[in-house]
């Protein structure tokens, strides 16, 4: 290793970030795995759905910050195992709708109490105060990403 490289990668701001995002989710992600077998992609479009209703891939993507080419995937998994429906747009047969089945919507309750369970075990790790500030910067970096 050159000397004068002094980049550290334990501190470098990304690999942390990354580093607690895998940590973190991991726990989480087994149980939407083990209770549904869908991968992350999958529950995100669900909670997306989940959260605000009717949307089309599109819309997830930019709201979700994820590829087309993975929205794409997961819609297909999820529509196959019946836990969202597809519809064409009226006006524009390009457009699809999605929008949760009743076996969508059952997942959705149930991953929604799992995660505010495991979200409060993630805060309880940390002071009131720390998990203000954590948030608030996180936040700041998400608006950064998009500007």
């Amino acid at each position: 290793m050159n000397s004068k490289n002094h980049f550290k990668l334990p501190d470098f701001l990304p690999y942390l970030l990354n580093q607690a995002a895998e940590t973190s989710s991991l726990a989480f992600q087994k149980v939407y795995k083990d209770r549904y077998g869908m991968l992350r992609t999958e529950w995100r479009v669900l909670f997306h759905l989940g959260l605000y209703g009717e949307m089309t891939a599109v819309e997830i993507g930019r709201q979700a910050r994820m590829h087309k080419t993975k929205i794409s995937r997961a819609v297909h998994k999820l529509a196959e195992r019946r836990f969202i429906t597809r519809s064409k747009d009226m006006n524009d047969r390009r457009i699809e709708h999605l929008a949760l089945t009743d076996r969508g919507k059952d997942a959705y309750r149930d991953l929604s109490k799992v995660a505010e369970s495991y979200n409060a075990e993630l805060e309880a790790l940390l002071s009131d105060d720390e998990v203000n500030h954590l948030r608030g910067a996180l936040e700041k970096l998400a608006k950064q990403a998009r500007g």
